[in-house]
């Protein structure tokens, strides 16, 4: 029986509301407003819910009723996680932040806006307008993996406070080399790696961040299942953090400075996000899975689309993708370049967080449902459609993740472009493909093969997300179908997908294919040889490439000859996106933070390798920076994998003067079309990167970097960022940046600058030395001058734009922002 008044309640506020429907219509109809808004509250307080907006009498037809349909009778106190019950999801703050913007802008809102605008410091007083203004946002949480952890937690420790502000955590999951399979690889990087988890671990433990053990699984998939909901305004020291706009929450990529800001407390700067509509009609089927909805996009988009923009998937279509598929698309949007990707909240996510163990949080989001969707009519900047009744399964690649080909084809482009055929290795799983619904359908694939006598002709590797999901497709099943097949299952960690994998079957610089689910394909990331032909697809298409061992294998179309000599096709697969019975959670691999962590220590040793103390940055001596030598002008591509490689590196990630012996080895040297390999402009020899740029420093000569499109893509690495500002850097100049690494340039106390003119990237020669002029006089939106002295005399001036706000000229002037947050505290 639904009360007269059209209350909005949830269902323990029905109760109440049901023990007091005795009284008739009348007697309420001849009550106070006043009155009725007391019982109201009275009903709230003893259900333990609240009352949000105040009561509103409406008369209609002549009759009069007592509406309460804007009064959102809510949980008190719904924890944000399990793991922090006294840590609280705060619809009610959103609401009321949306709610004014809403009446500011007066329009229709996008998803993506409600969000971040609901996050708001200041949503009065906030000046927003979509790729111009800088928002200062209050985040909901930070999550950092392992590799970015140790400097994050590095540069907290030098800000001298006592416990982070907001719930954080880390995630150990990039230091796990794949060698041997999952529990040997395991074993082995706990020993490797003993000071470092140790470092991580006392930490946190004594600022107040949870840590998650080696052997959890990876950061994106820890965080889908147990801390993302519908709303949450997340930032993560990993470029594919929004993974979690799969359960139709903002989680954003963020260099590791960033990430201090926000524990420390600080509003977090964003460049208001233009947004990008991605409309989903038809529904998938067959072979085609939700990977390909973003290989499909990327194709589309490119490296570089997507900058500066959230992009919000919409549309009748959306309904006919998992949560977990919702995610996977979310996690390589970071492959476009957008700030994030998000879902609109619907009954995949509430499945799924049931599932999970969270359906108070579904509960909760169905009450807010209207601000967890879009307006009706609302703008996007740019708006692509997708039918995925029409979407053919993809497979981009090799070295970019925008080269898009349909399954079909890409074996005649490869004979074409005389890419290798043979597949060496398939490999599934990763942040963007590990759910047991991807298992399941890989696991279905092998299923037919083994029917029919068959095994893979490449090498197979699987990777579970995490230990929940190792923990299932072992109870399951799928793993042993999978090793049956003649699959290895790695740890759960990041393994190949990062190039942490010492692969044994090739040597460098062998020409040769294979195939993952991954979500990056750039040169060399996956095993360091950049002869390797990566291509990326679903984990249901890796199988079955796997199977076949060639590139020119179609499943929709080609036949496969069994044991018996008899040609069979591989049916399009089919698997549950949950598992029938709960999640196995497997071991625990949590440590919650101690109560009290007086007494815990956290020790870095002078002597350690692995480990070292900031010193701070030197402050901006006053004057404009002449003379500058160019360590290297970048020709083509150059990513964060370019400017610091991961893979074996990845183990000095704390230690900031051995991991800048790394510094841009990757990057082509325009003069003379080699990697590693650059004229000291004293001595005229060439020689390394990082021993070119060492001599430099020790010799006080300051240095400029150029570089070509998009610099800086790919990760969120800020020591791509931090080890150029080591090492005597001044400036970044390019055609354009990715937006995090300009971001975390900025952070450093370095000038990220643009040319103002594309073109005037070919009038500075690697032997040129640059003038940079109007730093006495920087201010945002005023572009500056260089000044290029060309070695037989000649000048050129040209101009640099910049995209600098008034805060982070401050970080400039003070040497970076943790000098900044430092001069503030004093």
């Amino acid at each position: 029986m639904e009360p007269v008044w059209g209350i909005k309640y949830d269902a323990v506020c029905k109760a109440w509301l049901k023990s007091l429907l005795f009284l008739k219509f009348s007697v309420w109809a001849k009550l106070p407003l006043h009155i009725l808004h007391i019982l109201c509250s009275v009903w709230c307080a003893l259900s333990n819910v609240e009352l949000l907006t105040t009561v509103k009498v409406k008369k209609a037809l002549g009759v009069r009723q007592y509406h309460v349909a804007s009064v959102l009778c809510q949980r008190a106190k719904v924890a944000m996680s399990h793991f922090e019950p006294n840590e609280y999801i705060h619809y009610d703050l959103l609401e009321k932040n949306i709610n004014i913007v809403r009446k500011r802008l007066n329009r229709p809102l996008t998803l993506s806006e409600k969000i971040v605008y609901g996050h708001l410091d200041d949503p009065a007083g906030q000046e927003i307008e979509r790729g111009k203004s800088y928002l200062r946002l209050r985040p909901d949480r930070v999550a950092m993996q392992d590799a970015t952890a140790q400097m994050a937690m590095l540069q907290f420790i030098s800000s001298g406070l006592p416990k982070v502000a907001v719930p954080s955590t880390i995630h150990c999951d990039h230091l796990i080399e794949a060698q041997l399979g999952g529990e040997k690889d395991l074993r082995r990087a706990k020993d490797i790696n003993q000071e470092v988890y140790n470092f991580l671990a006392t930490a946190g433990a004594k600022y107040g961040v949870g840590f998650w053990k080696p052997g959890s699984g990876i950061i994106h998939q820890i965080i889908l299942e147990n801390y993302a909901y519908p709303g949450v305004l997340l930032i993560g020291t990993d470029s594919h953090t929004p993974n979690g706009g799969g359960l139709g929450g903002i989680c954003i990529g963020v260099g590791g400075a960033d990430a201090v800001d926000v524990m420390a407390g600080i509003p977090w700067e964003l460049k208001c996000p233009k947004v990008i509509g991605v409309k989903l009609t038809g529904s998938l089927s067959g072979w085609t899975s939700p990977k390909d909805v973003i290989l499909k996009v990327a194709g589309i988009l490119t490296v570089k689309g997507g900058t500066g923009a959230i992009v919000e998937y919409h549309g009748p279509g959306v309904d006919s993708i998992s949560c977990t598929g919702m995610a996977t698309i979310c996690n390589m949007g970071a492959e476009i370049g957008a700030t994030t990707s998000v879902f609109p909240y619907n009954h995949r996510m509430k499945k799924y967080l049931s599932k999970t163990g969270r359906a108070d949080i579904a509960n909760l989001a169905d009450e807010f449902k209207d601000h967890l969707v879009p307006d009706p009519g609302c703008h996007y900047d740019q708006l692509i459609e997708v039918n995925l009744s029409e979407l053919k399964p993809h497979i981009n690649g090799p070295f970019t993740p925008d080269l898009a080909h349909p399954v079909a084809e890409v074996g005649k482009v490869a004979e074409k472009e005389g890419w290798p055929l043979d597949i060496r290795v398939g490999l599934i799983g990763s942040c963007t493909n590990s759910s047991y619904e991807d298992m399941g359908r890989s696991a279905a694939v092998a299923k037919q093969a083994l029917a029919h006598g068959l095994k893979c002709k490449s090498q197979f590797t699987i990777t579970p997300g995490s230990e929940q999901i190792r923990a299932t497709i072992e109870r399951d099943g799928y793993a042993q179908i999978l090793r049956d097949l003649g699959g290895i299952v790695l740890a759960n960690a990041c393994g190949p997908c990062i190039g942490q994998w010492d692969r044994k079957d090739i040597k460098k610089g062998e020409k040769n294919t294979i195939v993952t689910s991954y979500n990056r394909n750039f040169t060399g990331r996956n095993d360091a040889n950049p002869e390797t032909h990566a291509f990326v697809t679903s984990p249901e298409i890796v199988t079955a490439l796997a199977i076949a061992g060639t590139l020119k294998f179609n499943p929709e179309t080609d036949y496969l000859t069994g044991t018996d000599g008899k040609k069979f096709k591989l049916e399009a697969p089919d698997a549950d996106e949950l598992p029938k019975a709960e999640f196995d959670p497997g071991q625990d691999t949590y440590q919650h933070p101690p109560k009290d962590s007086s007494g815990q220590h956290v020790d870095v040793s002078p002597t350690s390798q692995r480990l070292q103390l900031l010193e701070p940055f030197d402050k901006w001596d006053g004057k404009d920076l002449e003379d500058l030598q160019i360590l290297i002008k970048v020709k083509g591509k150059c990513t964060t994998d370019h400017i610091s490689a991961a893979g074996p590196w990845l183990k000095f990630r704390g230690h900031l003067d051995n991991i800048s012996n790394n510094l841009l080895i990757g990057a082509i040297n325009i003069e003379n079309g080699k990697a590693n390999s650059v004229r000291n402009a004293v001595t005229q020899e060439f020689g390394p990167v990082p021993d070119t740029a060492r001599y430099y420093k020790k010799h006080g000569i300051r240095w400029v970097v150029i570089g070509d499109e998009n610099y800086g893509e790919g990760s969120s690495r800020e020591h791509a960022a931090l080890e150029p500002r080591h090492l005597g850097a001044r400036a970044i100049i390019t055609k354009s940046f990715a937006r995090i690494h300009e971001t975390n340039l900025k952070k450093q106390g370095l000038l990220p600058l643009t040319f103002a003119d594309p073109a005037d990237y070919n009038k500075i020669h690697p032997v040129d030395k640059l003038t940079i002029q109007g730093l006495k006089d920087f201010t945002p939106g005023k572009p500056l001058k260089c000044i290029i002295k060309h070695p037989n005399g000649t000048q050129e001036t040209i101009l640099l734009n910049h995209t600098f706000n008034e805060t982070q000229i401050e970080w400039f002037r003070a040497g970076s922002a943790l000098n900044r947050m430092k001069e503030l505290q004093q």
